[in-house]
């Protein structure tokens, strides 16, 4: 696709501020360990809580640092982030015990409790009290697809920016509820696929780069806020059905003591009337316009593997087999699969106790 010509277009790096990339450059293999300044004298082992790149490594660090802090001095301890620039690093901290709380997607969350790595602590609640958001579609408003007829014109005519395999509103959601109920595969039937995370992907669509995108309703409202400019180029062209909110989880193995200690410091975390939960509201304004946490189990990721489900059964039978009995075993295969799964959530709901 042609670029779209206009003032200079920032560039998925210019997004990063100085201070980001500073950050950025101190970041290791796996992420950094940003420690919270208070509690470094403390006696007990650094917490390290694992940020999901929902913008970039850096900019996400930096929104959940205050939490962070504050999470440090209330637990008298240090509070390491664990920053990494894919949701698969985020997933292979999590199996390789690296993270010993983190913030997590549906999807990582749901791989990691089925793992037997994690269990969900609490949920994101949101300042306007929306129970999730939606996936969407975009495209530049000016371009030349002014609707969803035109994106299924034809397959090879568009570029396509999305998210990893593991994001719900970069992938799973559009995937199972728009392209798959259509017959299309995402990865065939565009001329091109760009992956990378949603700040990106919405950059990409604004300065001309690709034609579409996925991306989200929440992760967008930031977009409008740091980029004002380009987020007036897009246009959506589809939503979702609500996505619940990403979760907290904590390590499986992580003591009773210390998984109780973070589960009611991010209970009690901004509520009430006080000056410092006037405070630590400010702070979670940073991230997604959180109104704070609510108590929650594993129990909330069963949506999540529903979608799962959908898109398997729709792949399944729209699918080429040898024969009908062929599809059969495999449509059985998959329902005996998610049943499985929805016994360990259901399992998980148990073993949490309520707030």
């Amino acid at each position: 696709m042609a670029s779209l010509r206009g003032p200079r277009t920032v560039t998925a790096m210019d997004a990063m501020s100085r201070r980001a990339l500073i950050r950025l450059a101190l970041l290791a293999s796996l992420g950094a360990g940003i420690l919270s300044a208070s509690g470094q004298n403390s006696g007990a082992p650094p917490l390290r809580f694992g940020i999901l790149p929902t913008g970039g490594p850096a900019e996400s660090s930096e929104d959940w640092q205050p939490v962070l802090d504050d999470m440090s001095k209330a637990l008298k301890r240090p509070v390491i982030g664990v920053s990494v620039s894919t949701y698969e690093g985020m997933y292979r901290a999590v199996l390789d015990r690296r993270v010993d709380v983190a913030f997590l997607s549906g999807k990582l969350a749901l791989d990691s409790v089925l793992a037997g790595k994690a269990n969900v602590t609490v949920q994101l609640a949101r300042l306007d009290g929306a129970p999730g958001y939606r996936a969407v579609l975009l495209a530049h408003k000016d371009g030349p697809i002014p609707n969803l007829e035109t994106v299924f014109s034809g397959s090879k005519r568009w570029s396509y920016a999305r998210g990893e395999a593991v994001s719900v509103s970069g992938y799973l959601a559009p995937e199972a509820q728009l392209f798959a109920r259509r017959g299309v595969n995402s990865d065939s039937y565009f001329k091109s696929v760009k992956v990378d995370n949603h700040q990106n992907n919405a950059l990409a669509v604004a300065n001309g780069e690709v034609d579409l995108c996925s991306n989200n309703s929440a992760d967008m409202e930031r977009f409008a806020k740091r980029f004002p400019r380009q987020n007036a180029q897009l246009r959506v062209l589809w939503t979702s059905a609500v996505i619940p909110h990403a979760v907290l989880v904590t390590a499986r193995d992580l003591p009773d003591a210390d998984k109780e200690q973070v589960r009611r410091f991010l209970l009690d975390y901004a509520r009430g009337r006080s000056a410092q939960a006037a405070a630590q509201l400010e702070h979670l304004q940073r991230v997604h316009k959180l109104a704070g946490f609510i108590a929650a189990n594993d129990s909330v990721l069963l949506p999540f593997a529903q979608i799962e489900h959908s898109l398997e059964l729709r792949r399944t039978r729209d699918g080429r087999w040898v024969d009908e009995a062929a599809r059969q075993a495999r449509i059985d295969r998959v329902n005996a699969e998610f049943a499985e799964r929805k016994a360990i959530l259901e399992a998980g709901s148990r073993r949490t106790a309520p707030r």
